[in-house]
Parts: structure tokens; sequence; C-alpha cells
């Protein structure tokens, strides 16, 4: 980055998380797939990712959106997303934001749309009561009962599933899923995903928590740990995905029957799902949630500030 960067953007909220867009100004990824365009970010852009996502533009919470030219002329836009700590395969909060987003400025209408992401084509639907649906890429369990040793001592049994990201998914853990004891919840989580990766499961970079549902319809309450160490404050699009894979796989949720699931902050996501391949436990799952933009305005990246690409 050279000189004075200006970076247009807008900033949203699903369900208490917040997703920032990158309108325009990215660097240059090329003309392939978002997939391909992801690898060059990855491999040579990181000083961007940190500049829009940390400390003192950004904070930990905060999931980035970079709107891109599809590759696929079938689809309204691509998007590459990221976080405090990495680049993400998918981002159902985040992709619910970016609809938000274009609505907001006039670039879509109600109705169903196409976006690219790095993992698939998502379908998304901005409904007439200005929620979004975000009909995934498949999701699907890969490892039932897989059992590590707690922070605690104490054995801890979860599921390993996809749902755009990894995730370690546990109903049984002995932990109080209330904001005040977020920093407990953060620690166990952590010391959860290094016991994950390191008994096989590399690829998890996200752990969920889950609970009896307080808000009123909820199915269940959940705590999510993200890659960064940040906690989710929404549901968690991608996590509920996962689940919704997970109930599918057990025979506990139908095909098409409504599961709400609620975030610790107490804001809920819609989900459901459709059967890709039943033998082989693969679904479709679908999202709903709304998103509030929040603020719009342009980031100044000076390369002669010595936090230009955020706090080391």
């Amino acid at each position: 980055m050279i000189g004075l960067q200006q970076l247009p953007f807008i900033d949203s909220h699903t369900g208490g998380e917040p997703t920032r867009v990158i309108l325009a100004g990215g660097p240059n990824l090329g003309r392939g797939s978002a997939a391909d365009k992801l690898a060059i970010f990855r491999g040579q852009h990181d000083d961007f990712r940190r500049a829009v996502i940390t400390e003192p533009r950004g904070s930990d919470m905060l999931v980035g959106a970079l709107l891109l030219e599809p590759a696929d002329p079938s689809c309204i836009a691509g998007v590459l997303f990221f976080d405090n700590a990495c680049c993400l395969g998918m981002c159902g909060h985040g992709m619910i934001g970016v609809v938000a987003t274009l609505a907001h400025l006039g670039q879509i209408r109600p109705g169903e749309h196409r976006v690219e992401t790095p993992v698939g084509i998502v379908t998304v639907t901005l409904n007439l009561d200005e929620s979004v649906s975000v009909t995934n890429v498949p999701a699907y369990r890969k490892a039932r009962a897989v059992t590590v040793a707690g922070p605690d001592g104490r054995r801890v049994t979860g599921d390993v599933a996809y749902g755009g990201n990894w995730f370690f998914l546990i109903d049984d853990h002995g932990q109080s899923l209330d904001r005040a004891n977020v920093d407990a919840l953060t620690a166990f989580t952590w010391q959860l995903r290094q016991a994950v990766n390191e008994g096989g499961f590399p690829e998890v970079d996200h752990v969920v928590l889950y609970g009896p549902g307080r808000a009123a319809g909820a199915h269940s309450r959940n705590f999510v740990l993200c890659p960064g160490r940040a906690y989710d404050r929404s549901p968690c699009g991608t996590g509920t995905s996962a689940r919704l894979a997970c109930l599918a796989a057990d025979g506990t949720l139908e095909e098409n029957a409504r599961f709400v699931q609620e975030s610790i902050t107490g804001s809920t996501f819609r989900g459901r799902f459709r059967w890709v391949d039943k033998a082989r436990g693969i679904i479709a799952p679908t999202i709903t949630g709304h998103a509030y933009v929040t603020v719009q305005g342009t980031l100044l990246l000076d390369s002669h500030d010595p936090f230009h690409a955020g706090i080391p």
C-alpha cells in the first residue's frame, strides 16, 4: 500500500455481530474464481486484511467482506470473508450483512440472487420484510462423538461438522451459557479447539457449545468461539448450518422443519434444510436473519502511518 488509500465501506450488524463490507479499492486479485482470488489474497495481501479488520480501525469481533466482480455471470457479486485471524470460506452472518448492504445501496431488490464465495455459490433471498435467507453451501457431519480432554481434565464429546467452515459442536459440556461467563467460556472453548486439532482434526477452527433456548421459540442457545478467539454475537450462520447437518444425520430434525438457534446475546436465526444426499448425510441448509446498516464511510490507509496495516 503506497500513499493514501481510500476504501469506501459500510458496516452492519447481524444479530449483534458486525460485518464490514469493503465496496471498492481492494487489491488486484486477477480474473479467476473466488477461490483463485482467495489464494492470491491470502498469500499476498494479508496486510490489507489486517488494515481493515484489526486495531486501530477495527476490532476482534469484526468480520470483513471484500466485494468482487464474480467470475460466474449468474452471480450478482463475489465476496471474500475474513476476520482478525484469517480468511474464511463462508460466513453466514456476513452474507446476510452483504445482502442488507447491497439493498441499502439500491443495488438489489427483494427476490432471489446468487453470490460467489471461495467454497461455492450461495443463493440468497432478500425477503419482503427485509430479512435475508441464505441457502448455504452443502453441509455435513464428518465425525460423530469425538472425545477429547477438556481443560479441567473432564472428557468432552462432540461432533466435527462442516457448514462453510469447520466446527466442533458440543451439547454436554457443564458450562453456563451466560454473557457474564464469556471469559470462562472463551478459555474453555479455546483449549477444546487445541485438543480437537491435536486429536486428528486440524481443520476445526470454530467451537460451539449448546444449551437450552431462552428466547421465545428458540430450540437451543449457543456460544461460538471464532478463529481469532473472539466469540460470535450472532447465532453463527455456518455453525447453524453444521448443527442442522448433525440433527439431520441423527434423525432428530425433519427436512424443511423450522429450527430456531439463539446466540449468547439472545439474537436468533431461523434454519431449515433439504437433503442433497441422504445416504451420505449431506444437506442444503437455509438460514434466515436480519442485518442492520450502522455506518457508511471511507477508511483511509496512509502508508506513512506506522499502523497502516494494523497493530501487529
